[in-house]
């Protein structure tokens, strides 16, 4: 062990390790859960301190010895060294002073140890910034990469994964279902392409939230008003971090709203929820329509993955689907803390900031995952034509296209008979109608009635 002093006095830390004072009085503080903020905004606040650093050097506010050293450390931890210096927990500050420390104090040692001169983590590592405005960046800046390199990729690949198979399934006419129930003939290839515009539309929401999450409030400082920050440094990050980042960022037309408020990361947040809304929707029809395989829909049969009992051999269940549902269930727990946690700005600060960051990551997190399980549930599917043609002939709502010809009245009597005595409508309406076999064979033909 060994001791380091700051403003309040001194404290034991661990000798071997990075970070100082500050973040070992947050471990000591903070222990309703060990739970820590996710390694990307770790990486993330360290590209944001990197940026700083150069900004501050070409404003003439940091030495290039210090803002040279910081750099090449905050460079290092953002490829993933040192992740084990970071124990800070989410449930912490609301502002995230105490992850702002430790990435502070982490770097102030790392780049002491290069430099070989003293370097402060306040007074270098933290120059023209605050927590206030670093840590709801880092929000926006972690969100934006993640969505990018990892949620908007997996939405892509799923889509073009269900249109590939709509396209072999084009020809494939099943039972329509609404409310559960039998309903109208459609092919396999119009279900699952609509399944692929659900995801195409929610690529496209969180697209639309992208030119939000790039405007940033850095240069804010403590209250939005730029406090000891100098003339030149806002622009001069932006511009260096979109070089560390090959993003556009931007800065906040108002870094005021931006540090009193998390409407972005809550607009973000519900764009996600909209995600897991889809993926629960396909999930669940996936596992109504490989239900059984006897006393079920037993349209398609799900890849078989693992047993599914402990108990009864042979039992195969829909795995993957399941995992997508839980999947699901905690995006919408993560939005409903965030929707919390957004409304918890007082006046210039919104005061649960590492919770935000924490669910927001984790969601998009999750969301990626689950799209990459459906996409490998829905290629692995096989197609159970003979029970799809059987329920297609013994759908009694088939009568709907005798409509224009008898009226809806005799063609409800003729859908309560054949669904009473168990018999294809085209032989019922034979019998109760004047039209020709021939003629009702065409106009009951399920093919037609997809549109196709």
């Amino acid at each position: 062990m060994r001791y380091e002093s700051d403003s309040m006095g001194e404290v034991e830390i661990p000798g071997d390790a990075l970070y100082g004072a500050q973040t070992q009085r947050a471990v000591n503080n903070f222990t309703i859960s060990a739970r820590a903020l996710p390694a990307v905004f770790i990486r993330d606040l360290a590209r944001i301190k990197c940026a700083a650093a150069r900004a501050n050097r070409d404003c003439d506010t940091l030495d290039a010895q210090r803002a040279g050293a910081i750099e090449q450390a905050a460079l290092s931890i953002a490829a993933g060294e040192h992740a084990d210096q970071f124990p800070v927990p989410v449930l912490q500050t609301g502002s995230g002073t105490s992850t702002n420390m430790n990435m502070n104090e982490v770097l102030a040692h790392l780049a002491s140890r290069t430099a070989g001169v003293d370097i402060h983590p306040n007074d270098h590592v933290n120059r023209s910034q605050s927590s206030n405005d670093v840590i709801p960046s880092c929000i926006q800046v972690s969100a934006l990469l993640q969505l990018e390199s990892t949620l908007l990729p997996a939405l892509g690949a799923l889509a073009t994964c269900i249109r590939a198979r709509a396209g072999e399934l084009g020809d494939v006419v099943k039972t329509g279902r609404t409310h559960l129930m039998d309903a109208m003939p459609l092919t396999l290839g119009q279900e699952l392409n609509a399944w692929a515009t659900q995801f195409d539309d929610c690529g496209e929401r969180l697209r639309e939230c992208l030119p939000r999450l790039r405007q940033l409030p850095i240069g804010g400082s403590a209250v939005g008003t730029g406090v000891n920050v100098p003339p030149g440094f806002a622009q001069r990050f932006i511009d260096e971090l979109n070089a560390i980042t090959e993003q556009s960022f931007a800065l906040a037309t108002s870094p005021f709203s931006r540090m009193a408020g998390q409407d972005v990361a809550l607009e973000c947040s519900s764009c996600l929820r909209a995600v897991a809304t889809v993926q629960t929707k396909v999930a669940n029809d996936l596992r109504w329509m490989s239900s059984g395989p006897l006393s079920g829909l037993a349209e398609i049969q799900l890849e078989a993955l693992q047993p599914g009992s402990s108990i009864m051999p042979g039992k195969v269940n829909p795995v993957l689907p399941e995992a997508v549902l839980m999947a699901a269930a905690e995006i919408h727990g993560h939005d409903s803390a965030i929707a919390l946690a957004a409304q918890s700005g007082n006046f210039q600060l919104n005061v649960m900031l590492p919770l935000i960051a924490d669910k927001l990551l984790e969601a998009i997190a999750l969301a990626a995952g689950a799209c990459d399980a459906l996409g490998r549930t829905i290629r692995g599917f096989s197609v159970n034509s003979a029970r799809l043609e059987e329920n297609l002939a013994a759908n009694p709502i088939l009568v709907t296209a005798l409509n224009s010809e008898i009226g809806y009245d005799k063609a409800a009597a003729i859908a309560k008979r054949c669904f009473a005595e168990r018999r294809p409508v085209l032989d019922v309406a034979v019998e109760e109608t004047d039209l020709p076999r021939g003629v009702l064979a065409q106009l009951l033909d399920p093919r037609r009635l997809t549109g196709q």
